[in-house]
């Protein structure tokens, strides 16, 4: 699996997670199948773990618009790019950027980029 896939299935976990029951476990077995990639399951699981910084953070750098107002896509977006310019540096900025639009565009609409964008773009580079 591909980075930009193992994105691409993370969000879909999350979307699924977000405001549900389901556990992380039964979340993964619903999107992919065994064995599962490592890059997808640390974005997943990464993302849930810290949420709570994730979205403290992100309350933060929203201006004129709480967490819970987002929409759902938006926010799972935004949470797993937050995810990966908090917690995993191998990563660069602008590729986390790039594949936050990319993956706005997929799951969401032109408006999703440009706002996931606006969000992103306050944050510095390391």
């Amino acid at each position: 699996m591909k980075r930009r896939e193992a994105r691409e299935k993370a969000v879909q976990t999350l979307f699924q997670l977000d405001n549900t029951e389901l556990t992380i476990e039964e979340a993964i077995r619903y999107i992919v199948d065994l064995p599962v990639n490592t890059f997808y399951e640390q974005l997943v699981r990464g993302t849930m773990e810290h949420q709570e910084a994730i979205d403290q953070t992100l309350v933060e750098k929203l201006e004129h618009w709480s967490l819970d107002r987002l929409p759902k896509i938006e926010r799972t977006v935004l949470r797993l790019a937050v995810y990966e310019l908090m917690f995993n540096e191998e990563v660069p900025h602008r590729v986390v950027l790039n594949e936050a639009i990319e993956l706005c565009k997929t799951f969401g609409d032109e408006k999703s980029g440009r706002f996931v964008n606006g969000v992103l773009s306050k944050f510095e580079e390391k």
